[in-house]
């Protein structure tokens, strides 16, 4: 456990500190959808909606991204990528291959396989844990225990 928790500690710092880690990890969510709105991005990235919504004019301005108004919703907006952005994303996603290379140079190729592997199931584990805390318990989530409808 100790392990894990470091790398999550300097991942996390490295998303803070470095602005291509950060840029990086935003590009990737946008990029997996085809439009999304500030507040889905915040949910995914775990961060409170006025970070988003700086990081997004950031990602705007720099010419990443192209923000238009939400047909659905005309107080919100939608966040996708333009060419920029996607050749952005995949010079960042080389530099951090590149990185990652030079983390597991003196490793066997299996060994990276399994990392991989395992990381993939570790994730999985993650989210059906996180969804099944989510659910609400069933019935009415008002009514006191031991109450009659």
């Amino acid at each position: 456990m100790a392990a894990l928790f470091t790398m999550n500690a300097a991942l996390e710092r490295a998303r803070r500190e470095r602005k291509g880690a950060n840029t990086l990890s935003l590009l990737q969510v946008i990029a997996a959808h085809d439009g999304i709105r500030p507040s889905e991005i915040a949910d995914l990235q775990q961060v409170h909606p006025s970070l988003v919504t700086r990081q997004v004019r950031e990602l705007e301005d720099a010419g990443y991204v192209q923000v238009t108004a939400d047909p659905a919703d005309g107080r919100s907006c939608l966040v996708a990528l333009v060419p920029a952005g996607t050749d952005e994303l995949r010079r960042l996603v080389q530099f951090g291959l590149q990185r990652f290379a030079m983390f597991v140079n003196d490793w066997d190729p299996e060994e990276v396989r399994a990392l991989a592997q395992l990381l993939e199931k570790l994730k999985s584990s993650m989210a059906t844990v996180s969804a099944r805390e989510q659910r609400p318990p069933p019935g009415r989530r008002w009514a006191r225990p031991g109450a009659s409808s």
